[in-house]
């Protein structure tokens, strides 16, 4: 088990690359501050995943230490086809035709993966290409394979780059065919979370739980990643059905002003605090240390800033995928959490539980009384018997300045909940009397290094124990 001591409350995401080449590579970034690693199905060769995802779950069980796999779909992504080698130059107010078919194009004419992207587009619309670098405006479609934009910058088009439609309604499905292969292949290697890109609706984040159930017993949850204008429009409903959300902002920076990210950010990590599900920040968090083995100062602010926002996780791409310092990466990520995260402007400013006549009415409010009770107490730790997972989601919800430790039979929870801020897990199946399992919960977590003697700790059980019941009882001990 890591030194308690150097854990954050904060995760850290690394996604899985050529960087990360070797178990002893993944486990000293383990060590060093990784909770969760993502795999990019964008780029990933299944051999190469299986191995890694063997490697990772082998050392979860040397090091006694959860960690979670999260599997990233590609989704709808649009690019367009090769062209020669030294780019196409174009001048503003250039005309460049884009075509569905991959054959004889003309000079200023590129392949585009989109098939139905001339019936779905309009005039007057806006292309943008290779992360908005090159601009266009739609001047014309004959809505069958061909249509014709004007430039509104000068620059150089290079081949397979991105394709964002920032105006444009895509009829493309959330869920690929690719993408649905993808999933298949995450069940099979059991991995904890999935990613679902470019979600649109509610109803993409449906389909994919559908087509989870329909081939796996158990539903693995879903991360919803906001990148997609449409997406801000009905928040709320994706939100409420989704496990989790991620704030994309690559795409999402080029498919609405980027000036207005920032706030956008704000408001998407407040709302997934108050709905109680993780939210992960992504994109550009330390990319000069692809190159560089020091952060920039403004990179060092954007990671500070993501924590005191209150993200449950902050996630590097390329740093660690293909980066030279994948270790030092980590280490500055960890220094600039620890150094941040116990500041008292990330607390989750007090909400009250919805009245209702359930026990999940008694689990919340509970919760919500332990998480306030560590400022009065100044408890080390609120410590959870949990099934579900479903009190640690409540209490990680508060912000608590306390270790959440969960203690569960559920084998299942106990990688899915490292994703989450401030828990960490510990299998648990003893079936004692209630004063018993506190006594040996909470003498378990001081062997760890959680707490010590003479501190104080909150306690949550269900009664009677042993029937994986709800939250319904809470106690304060003090550690012999």
């Amino acid at each position: 088990m890591v030194n308690p001591k150097f854990l954050k409350k904060t995760k850290i995401i690394a996604t899985l690359g050529p960087a990360i080449s070797s178990e002893e590579i993944i486990k000293e970034l383990i060590l060093e501050g990784v909770n969760v690693f993502r795999v990019n199905f964008s780029h990933a060769d299944y051999e190469d995943v299986a191995e890694k995802v063997k490697i990772i779950r082998k050392l979860s069980r040397e090091l006694k230490y959860h960690i979670s796999i999260l599997g990233d779909l590609q989704g709808p992504k649009l690019r367009i086809g090769k062209v020669k080698e030294e780019g196409i130059t174009l001048k503003t107010g250039d005309l460049l035709s884009f075509s569905n078919k991959k054959n004889n194009l003309s000079e200023n004419e590129v392949f585009m993966t989109y098939k139905n992207f001339p019936k779905d587009v309009n005039e007057g619309e806006t292309i943008l290409i290779d992360d908005g670098k090159l601009s266009f405006r739609v001047t014309s479609t004959n809505n069958i394979d061909k249509v014709t934009a004007t430039a509104l910058v000068d620059g150089i088009l290079f081949s397979k780059k991105g394709v964002n439609l920032p105006n444009t309604v895509v009829s493309l499905p959330a869920l690929t065919k690719k993408d649905k292969e993808d999933v298949l292949y995450s069940i099979q290697l059991d991995l904890d979370w999935i990613a679902l890109s470019f979600v649109r609706n509610a109803k993409d984040v449906l389909d994919l739980k559908k087509f989870i159930l329909k081939h796996n017993q158990t539903a693995i949850p879903i991360i919803a990643k906001i990148e997609k204008p449409e997406a801000l429009l009905c928040i709320d409903e994706i939100i409420a059905n989704s496990d989790g959300i991620m704030v994309a902002r690559g795409d999402l920076g080029v498919e609405i002003p980027m000036e207005e990210v920032p706030m956008v950010q704000k408001k998407l990590v407040k709302k997934a605090k108050m709905a109680k599900i993780p939210v992960i920040i992504a994109t550009q968090m330390m990319e000069s240390m692809i190159q560089n083995p020091v952060p920039t100062r403004a990179e060092v602010n954007d990671v500070a800033n993501s924590v005191v926002d209150g993200a449950d996780a902050v996630m590097l791409s390329g740093e660690t995928s293909v980066g030279k310092h994948p270790i030092e990466v980590i280490k500055a990520m960890k220094r600039i959490i620890l150094n941040i995260e116990d500041d008292p402007h990330i607390l989750m400013p007090p909400h009250t539980p919805e009245l209702k006549k359930d026990d999940r009415y008694i689990t919340d409010m509970i919760c919500l009384n332990a998480a306030q009770m560590v400022d009065s107490t100044k408890a080390s730790a609120i410590i959870t018997l949990s099934h579900s997972g479903y009190t640690a989601y409540q209490i990680s919800s508060y912000r608590p300045l306390a270790h959440i430790l969960v203690f569960t039979s559920n084998k299942k929870i106990l990688n899915q909940l490292s994703l989450v801020w401030g828990v960490y897990t510990f299998l648990y199946e003893e079936k004692k009397s209630t004063d018993n399992t506190i006594l040996d919960v909470n003498k378990m977590a001081k062997s760890k290094g959680f707490i010590k003697k003479n501190d104080y700790v909150i306690n949550l059980n269900a009664m009677p124990v042993g029937e994986d019941g709800k939250t319904n009882t809470l106690r304060i001990s003090l550690v012999d």
